[in-house]
């Protein structure tokens, strides 16, 4: 299990770049995953403030990346990141993307500890990709 940040990073860079062909409906679930368990850690306002804060802190690099609305409760939660990144190419929008999730899960990490959010990670994502990968071999 990844517990440095290198290793943390590297996830999430494996995690955004698994299905380069659908980037921005991976971008939206994934998001909305990570959202889902961190609300119940930190609440709607909790993730809100962060997801916010992230925001700023990632406009530094990439100024064009809209917030949206995080403390909305449906897949338009992430609709302002979608249509940022759907105004670039690939590799602008992934390492958009990749930065923004990064800044967001350091800052987490430094709140409730490096092993807590890489359990998160990997609950989250790692655990979702393998479900996902094991029904797309059933069908």
């Amino acid at each position: 299990m990844a517990t440095t940040n290198v290793e943390r990073n590297e996830m999430i860079r494996r995690v955004v770049m698994q299905r380069p062909d659908d980037f921005l409906n991976v971008t939206v679930h994934l998001w909305e995953r990570l959202a889902t368990e961190l609300i119940s850690l930190v609440g709607e306002n909790g993730f809100h403030s962060l997801y916010v804060r992230s925001v700023h802190l990632t406009r530094a690099t990439y100024p064009w990346i809209v917030e949206g609305n995080p403390a909305q409760r449906s897949e338009k939660r992430f609709a302002g990141l979608q249509n940022s990144l759907a105004g670039c190419d690939i590799e602008v929008a992934s390492a958009a993307n990749i930065l923004l999730l990064t800044t967001l899960v350091d800052i987490i990490a430094l709140l409730i500890g490096d092993i807590l959010m890489t359990r998160i990670l990997c609950t989250v994502w790692i655990n979702d990709a393998h479900d996902s990968a094991g029904k797309e071999l059933q069908e």
